[in-house]
């Protein structure tokens, strides 16, 4: 379309359209089936929203206006912002593996040290070459944290 039918098609749709719109119109036939056309689909639009008058609810336009912030949060960060509901499971799922791992060294505890001295000093290889003063220091380090 040219400069003249783009600046005027909404003058010429409400019915006041200059006369070198209708002049250019006459002249160009390529115009003149294009602003056919859109003249076609604008008295469709018309009789639809005069057959189908639509009322939104309250709060329509709120919800609307929401979700359009959401989605453009969500496209800007992609997967690095997937949302709430995947950021509360995985927070869970690591709940559950803390529990899981901690539980299993409560348990592998018991099992590996005893939990009195004469235990702890039982499991001493007196045998070993190692440094009086190492093995001094490693056994009361031991005793203090399985003493009761």
């Amino acid at each position: 379309m040219h400069d003249v039918v783009v600046n005027e098609l909404e003058e010429y749709l409400a019915g006041k359209a200059s006369a070198a719109f209708h002049g250019h119109l006459a002249s160009c036939q390529a115009c003149r089936a294009e602003v056919e056309s859109i003249a076609g689909v604008s008295e469709l639009l018309a009789e639809l929203r005069m057959e189908n008058p639509v009322e939104a609810s309250p709060f329509f336009y709120t919800r609307v206006a929401a979700n359009i912030v959401e989605q453009q949060k969500t496209n800007h960060w992609g997967i690095l912002a997937p949302g709430a509901a995947f950021f509360r499971r995985i927070a869970f799922a690591s709940l559950l593996v803390l529990a899981g791992l901690g539980s299993y060294l409560v348990m592998r505890e018991g099992d590996t040290f005893g939990t009195d001295a004469a235990t702890i000093m039982a499991q001493h290889d007196a045998t070993a070459t190692h440094a009086a003063s190492t093995d001094r220091d490693l056994m009361l380090v031991t005793l203090a944290s399985y003493g009761n």
